[in-house]
């Protein structure tokens, strides 16, 4: 089966993301808005229930954090994906690091850029357009982070959470 590793926004981040993902995102109907801790990979049984042990343990050791939603980016001339640039911190880095290491699979294909996508697979004239609409907008969101999900795709190609950690839970 395929699985992720992500965190869900509160609903005043996701409503400013999906404002705009509607339009501009066609997987918008497949997945909330969402930054991705570790890319989609295959694991049998046996293996997902050993990293759900890990993912315990790790959320049981990291504190709540706040991230910040300055301004709208883009990973152009790679794609034409337009983001809400979430603001580099050490907690999340090393929340990352944590989930691409151990017995979790190294398939980290890109530098970690926490960033929630709005747009994508924009034809290039498109992409000029919103981008430089998007780009001007004074965007100021703050968010608490407390958890994260493993999700799995279904059959249609839509993700669902398989199971949610909350940091600093319980003692393992």
């Amino acid at each position: 089966m395929k699985y992720g590793i992500i965190i869900f926004p509160t609903k005043k981040v996701q409503d400013e993301a999906n404002a705009l993902r509607k339009r501009y995102d066609p997987h918008y109907a497949l997945i909330p808005p969402h930054i991705t801790l570790k890319e989609s990979f295959e694991a049998d049984d046996e293996t997902i229930d050993e990293l759900i042990t890990e993912m315990k343990y790790i959320a049981n050791e990291t504190e709540p954090f706040k991230i910040q939603i300055n301004k709208v980016s883009t990973f152009a001339p790679v794609t034409n994906t337009i983001y809400f640039k979430v603001e580099p911190m050490q907690q999340l880095t090393d929340l990352y690091e944590k989930l691409h290491s151990g017995k979790f699979p190294d398939n980290q294909q890109y530098s970690f850029v926490p960033h929630i996508t709005i747009a994508q697979k924009l034809s290039h004239d498109e992409y000029s357009d919103v981008f430089g609409s998007l780009r001007m907008r004074d965007i100021k969101l703050e968010d608490e982070v407390d958890r994260f999900q493993l999700v799995y795709q279904l059959d249609n190609g839509s993700w669902t959470v398989y199971e949610t950690f909350v940091f600093g839970k319980e003692k393992v």
